[in-house]
């Protein structure tokens, strides 16, 4: 995809920022938005709230926008439905496309992506009934982390050091009503590289005192740790990159996103999922990295905008 640098504001039309939506983020999504709407504004660009609150075509029923900005986090935003319907109605829109964001959404399917590409993930196991618990213990041993594979922000997500934790973390995961799965834990470092318009941004690492990443650590807790620059050599740094730039490429995820990778303590690179429609809160991290790289909050939503010139 050729991208597009805009110098006019006006250049951009009527602009829609989709927030909220109905999935279990929509709390995140209402406060990045809300952040996102506001550069908008400061960039002069005429962006208009809309907040989806059942469903998005009802939310843009009689209004007519130019491109939408959507930044709805989860399930019906992230997933390629709301990328589907922006499609048949003509409209363009930030991100990725409909199979990119489906995909991606979908982490057992990501990785089963990364697999047949020859990517480096984390082993996993499928949890279908309590047979597959025997399985997964023969399979990863402990610690596992147990996952919901269509959630976002952590939820869902738990660590599991004996079998019947395990199975604790199975019927956790599985209220969120979707395919759930047991990855290895991966002992190392854990990083996140922020992707812009096909180039990596600087690479964060992340450290918290939790047992993981989960969402208390990114949206509440005081205590994590953001490291940028990463402590890591130029040369390791821009594989980070390089890898991160690759495992996009495989799910045909483009304009903007987050890839989430670990370095294990062999030093082997581990991917862990994609996001598409990343944070743009105060906590987040794709914000964080585009300030390190030299870009205002407000340059780095200009730049978002423009990839719904497609």
């Amino acid at each position: 995809m050729k991208s597009v640098a805009l110098k006019d504001a006006k250049d951009f039309g009527r602009v829609a920022v989709l927030m909220g939506g109905t999935a279990a983020e929509r709390g995140i999504s209402l406060s990045s938005g809300n952040a996102v709407y506001q550069a908008l504004l400061n960039n002069k660009v005429d962006a208009h709230v809309i907040d989806v609150k059942t469903n998005a075509l009802e939310a843009l029923s009689g209004a007519s926008f130019d491109r939408v900005f959507n930044i709805i986090h989860g399930r019906g935003g992230e997933d390629g439905v709301l990328q589907a319907l922006l499609q048949t109605l003509g409209i363009p829109y930030t991100g990725s496309g409909v199979l990119a964001s489906a995909l991606s959404m979908d982490k057992l399917r990501t990785k089963l992506c990364w697999q047949g590409a020859g990517l480096p993930t984390p082993k996993w196991v499928l949890l279908q009934n309590e047979r597959d618990i025997k399985r997964c213990i023969d399979a990863l041993g402990f610690p596992v982390i147990v996952k919901p594979a269509q959630e976002g922000s952590s939820l869902g997500m738990s660590r599991a050091e004996t079998k019947q934790e395990l199975l604790d973390a199975w019927k956790a995961a599985a209220e969120y009503q979707c395919d759930v799965y047991a990855e290895a834990w991966v002992k190392g470092k854990e990083y996140t590289v922020g992707i812009l318009k096909g180039e990596g941004l600087p690479v964060i690492r992340l450290q918290t005192p939790n047992a993981f990443y989960d969402f208390d650590a990114k949206y509440r807790a005081n205590t994590t740790q953001y490291h940028c620059p990463a402590g890591l050599s130029d040369a390791l740094e821009a594989e980070l990159i390089r890898l991160s730039l690759e495992a996009c490429a495989v799910l045909g995820v483009t304009g903007w996103g987050r890839v989430d990778v670990f370095i294990d303590e062999q030093g082997q690179a581990q991917l862990i999922e994609v996001n598409t429609v990343p944070g743009m809160t105060d906590h987040s991290l794709v914000p964080m990295a585009a300030k390190a790289k030299g870009l205002s909050f407000e340059q780095l939503v200009w730049r978002i905008l423009e990839t719904s010139f497609k």
